[in-house]
């Protein structure tokens, strides 16, 4: 085995949930290999860099194993390597804390923000 579908690789790597969310990934533009859009029947092998978006993060990994058949995770993480840049790794930090604060208060009666408020409203918050 020399080359695997990249759709099968990223599931069987348990970067997808099913194999058919990694096929759909590719389908929509989301999964790229030297800056240009796979398809989820692209052969891909040993050495190769690969862009996944996935949750508003562009992940880069390095294809190190193949694997055709879903694995357990730790074996799954030794064929590949992460190189994604901390920045992309900070978003979802940021994202996170954002979600798990405690609810945003307004007034009573003050009713939804207005579109200028909202932009005051993201830069204090950094968004």
């Amino acid at each position: 085995m020399e080359k695997v579908r990249i759709d099968k690789w990223l599931w069987a790597i348990r970067f997808f949930k099913t194999r058919s969310q990694a096929t759909d990934a590719c389908k929509s533009g989301h999964v790229s290999v030297k800056d240009q859009a796979a398809k989820p029947s692209l052969l891909i092998g040993p050495g190769v860099f690969i862009d996944v978006k996935k949750n508003g993060i562009t992940y880069t990994l390095e294809v190190l194993n193949l694997l055709e058949k879903r694995v357990g995770a730790p074996i799954a993480v030794t064929c590949y390597k992460d190189h994604t840049p901390e920045s992309e790794l900070r978003k979802f930090e940021l994202w996170y804390a954002a979600q798990s604060g405690r609810a945003e208060i307004r007034e009573k009666g003050a009713g939804r923000p207005t579109k200028k408020e909202r932009r005051i409203i993201d830069d204090f918050k950094g968004i």
